[in-house]
């Protein structure tokens, strides 16, 4: 192993990722490690493209997302078509979470509300219920 190379534990570790998850994006074909055997080797450009396969679903995008962005890296434009895009997808995304944001105040706000309805009504039904006593 070199130092450009790392092997599956050693991704895991670095990464805070499971085997099963470097299989898993190697089967989609997101991952193309080095097979010598049974041994898997990443490259940096695996690491690279780890990073961002990661980066793109915490912010959810679908792999699927993850994939076309990916593959657009050789298109020999110094990226350009690659970040070009990257930035639509991104900002529909950024649209959908501040959709899904605000919905959530918006249920936070009115569970709250119902909580507080809730519990007044308990603590005067068992004011209530001391009195007549």
């Amino acid at each position: 192993m070199t130092q450009e190379n790392m092997t599956i534990r050693q991704m895991c570790d670095v990464f805070d990722v499971t085997p099963r998850t470097l299989r898993f994006y190697e089967a989609k074909e997101l991952l193309f490690p080095i097979r010598e055997g049974q041994k898997r080797l990443f490259t940096r450009r695996d690491r690279a493209r780890l990073k961002l396969i990661l980066r793109g679903k915490r912010f959810g995008f679908s792999l699927e997302e993850i994939r076309q962005l990916l593959d657009l890296y050789d298109m020999g434009d110094q990226q350009q078509t690659q970040l070009s895009r990257a930035i639509e997808v991104a900002r529909d995304r950024l649209d959908d979470l501040i959709v899904r944001r605000d919905e959530l105040n918006d249920a936070i706000a009115d569970l709250t509300e119902q909580l507080k309805w809730g519990e007044d009504m308990v603590e005067s039904m068992l004011e209530h219920k001391d009195a007549a006593q």
